[in-house]
């Protein structure tokens, strides 16, 4: 059995089913459920005893201990992290308190548990940091993509938060000598995406026939990594990716966020047409977020090298499957929209 944590959220969620599909392996999955946080998304693992969900929280130090001694995990994968940059602009203490205290937590409840395995148990075991490209900073038009060796520059709350815990979970390994993973991963995209992000804002927004807001001039630039193909990354990296290593996992995707909005516009137009016109139409540039990083990319070339890795989707084919996804799951994007959510959207937006 594995541990995941955050395996309710949206990349979570997308791990789990990929791993029990893929290896059969039975899952540990403690996730908070906060706003973005959705057992909806696993409906499909009801009844399956391959997959234990445990409702708690990371910072929760007895409950990691019990859930350690009671099941024994071979390997933890740690997702579990306040995600939105604009929500940590909003709101830091929140960022600080589960991407830093409760890495660290968790780290120490994983150390404590580790330390007591006999030999060969204590060998294999792995634990996995899932971080983001966000960390390194922004990169000018020309700047080569980022590799592992680039040097920490975060800009926002968020991404200041993660380069923390990203610290943590280094030192913890260098320290203590706890075996660690570490990914650092691009914008993922794709199904169950809580409808705060930029795709799946725009998809749910335009459906609604409401503006489609776009940060600025839409120009800033982000590599777009399909989630299953992150998934897959994981496994490849949890099985043979060396003990102390960082791997950046990417899609080879740079892309503006207006070229992003204007695809998703263009694909509902052939799958589900307005009368009223081109999805396009209702793009609206609102005023950008304060301190917005230009420019992410990732080389990938590492986990290709070393671990035989790459995405099987382009962006044309992972896009078309989202917008396809989202058109066919619309009760889910329903029950996901709740009062807290439409909260959220009227403070993010209604000054811009």
């Amino acid at each position: 059995m594995i541990l995941v944590t955050g395996g309710a959220g949206f990349i979570g969620a997308n791990f789990v089913l990929d791993w029990i599909a893929e290896t059969g392996e039975p899952v540990l999955n403690l996730d908070a459920l906060t706003y973005a946080g959705n057992l909806e998304s696993l409906k499909s693992l009801q009844g399956d005893a391959r997959h234990v969900f445990v409702k708690g929280d990371i910072c929760d130090r007895g409950l990691l201990d019990r859930l350690f001694a009671e099941h024994r995990p071979r390997a933890v994968v740690h997702f579990a992290a306040e995600s939105h940059v604009d929500r940590s602009i909003h709101g830091p203490g929140a960022f600080v308190k589960t991407n830093i205290e409760g890495t660290y937590t968790l780290l120490e409840a994983v150390r404590a548990h580790w330390s007591a395995l006999p030999a060969g148990e204590k060998e294999v075991f792995r634990f996995h940091h899932v971080s983001t490209d966000e960390v390194y900073g922004s990169l000018k038009p020309n700047d080569p993509a980022f590799t592992e060796k680039n040097t920490y520059e975060p800009n926002s709350p968020y991404s200041a938060s993660k380069a923390a815990s990203d610290h943590l979970v280094r030192a913890w390994h260098h320290t203590y000598g706890l075996p660690v993973l570490t990914t650092n991963c691009s914008n993922n995209y794709g199904p169950y995406h809580f409808p705060e992000k930029l795709i799946p804002l725009m998809i749910v927004n335009a459906l609604a026939g409401k503006p489609l807001p776009v940060y600025g001039d839409g120009m800033q630039v982000r590599d777009w990594l399909y989630v299953k193909d992150h998934a897959s990354a994981i496994r490849a990296v949890l099985a043979k990716g060396r003990v102390g290593e960082t791997y950046n996992v990417g899609g080879w995707n740079e892309r503006p966020n207006i070229e992003i909005v204007r695809s998703v516009c263009a694909l509902l137009d052939e799958m589900r047409p307005d009368p009223a016109g081109s999805y396009s139409r209702l793009i609206t540039h609102v005023t950008d977020r304060p301190g917005h990083d230009r420019r992410y990319a990732i080389d990938a070339r590492k986990i290709e090298r070393e671990l035989g890795w790459r995405p099987a989707e382009t962006f044309e084919t992972g896009i078309r499957k989202t917008v396809r996804w989202y058109l066919d799951n619309a009760d889910w994007v329903a029950h996901v929209q709740s009062g807290s959510y439409r909260d959220w959207v009227a403070t993010n937006y209604a000054a811009r």
